[in-house]
Formats: C-alpha cells, structure tokens, sequence
C-alpha cells in the first residue's frame, strides 16, 4: 500500500500559478476531467472512519481510463498523509455492480476539471471544482518535497486544507439542502 502525502490550498487563478510553473520549469503533463463516484455502505462505515473508496472516470483528449481507489485514514503530519492503494479497471458497470454485491451504493459524485504539472519531484495539480472553486493540490513522496513547492509556489502562506475534495463537496452540497449528492458542469 502507497502512503499518499500531499496538501491543498484554495486559490482565485490557476491562470498565475500555471505561469509560475511554467517560469519555474514546470511542465504540464495533461488535462484532464475526472468523474469521481465515492461509495459507502448504508451505516457509511468509511465516512465515519475517515476513509473513501472511489470510482473515477479520467477523460483526457478522446482517451478515458478508470480506477479503483481505497483511501485510508489520514495519519498524524503537517500535511494529508493517508494509506492508499488504486487499481485501472476496464468498465464502469461491472465495477459498480461488483461494489454494489459487496454492500456499498453510490454517495457522492462530482466532476474536476484537472491540470497535471510535474515540478521536481512534486505532482502539482490544478484543479477547478463546481461550487468549490480552484485549489492547488502538491503530492510529492515526502513532507520536505511537498513543503518546498509550496515555498517556490509563493502558497506557503495560504491555509492547508486536509479535507479531502469528498468532505468539502458533501458539506457544500449539505448546506444547499438540495437532497442531491451530485456536482457537475454546466
């Protein structure tokens, strides 16, 4: 299992930290739009421990791939630090059934709209979300990796928010009161 330590920070542009990338020799791998469906069990087991399992559809260009992930609970760290293991599936259907015999049913499904930079050896993201608005999201494999391009980001200073994207699109979609547990483009 993979331990996954990144952090996020909300912005108003990705237009500027695209050019600071750029300027610092960073390089955009791709664009992307991801459909991520979360899944729980009736009792919602993995919310209430601080865990996900998702089914995203990645689409880029004409291409679109699908995967599998299980995130475990975030560990103690200055930054989101959490176990996680993923895995490409080749159809949608199956996989939701599969989870669905399992016991989970879908909870929570949004769209991202995703820039993949590389910078160093950091995974820079940036990514616009439906009703959220823009973040900045840093992976790298270690705390020091991930401190030191937020430093060159010039967001070192900006707040961290170890919430994970589901937590803050399930209580943006609470507080409307709408009963509906879905985020999409218009």
């Amino acid at each position: 299992m993979n331990l996954e330590i990144e952090t996020k920070v909300k912005v108003e542009s990705l237009e500027e930290i695209a050019v600071r990338l750029t300027d610092m020799g960073g390089q955009m791998d791709c664009e992307l739009l991801q459909v991520d469906t979360y899944f729980d069990n009736a009792e919602q087991t993995l919310f209430a421990s601080d865990c996900g399992l998702r089914l995203r559809k990645q689409i880029a260009g004409e291409g679109q791939k699908l995967f599998l992930t299980y995130k475990g609970p975030k560990q103690k760290s200055p930054f989101k630090s959490r176990p996680e293991m993923e895995i490409e599936v080749s159809d949608f259907a199956p996989a939701v059934e599969l989870l669905a015999a399992l016991g989970y049913e879908k909870t929570l499904v949004f769209e991202k709209r995703r820039q993949l930079w590389q910078l160093s050896d950091s995974a820079v993201c940036l990514d616009e979300l439906p009703l959220l608005g823009n973040f900045i999201e840093i992976e790298a494999t270690s705390e020091q990796a991930v401190a030191d391009t937020l430093r060159k980001l010039q967001l070192a200073d900006l707040p961290h928010i170890n919430e994970s994207y589901a937590r803050l699109m399930r209580s943006r979609l609470n507080k409307l009161g709408t009963g509906r547990m879905e985020a999409f483009f218009h």
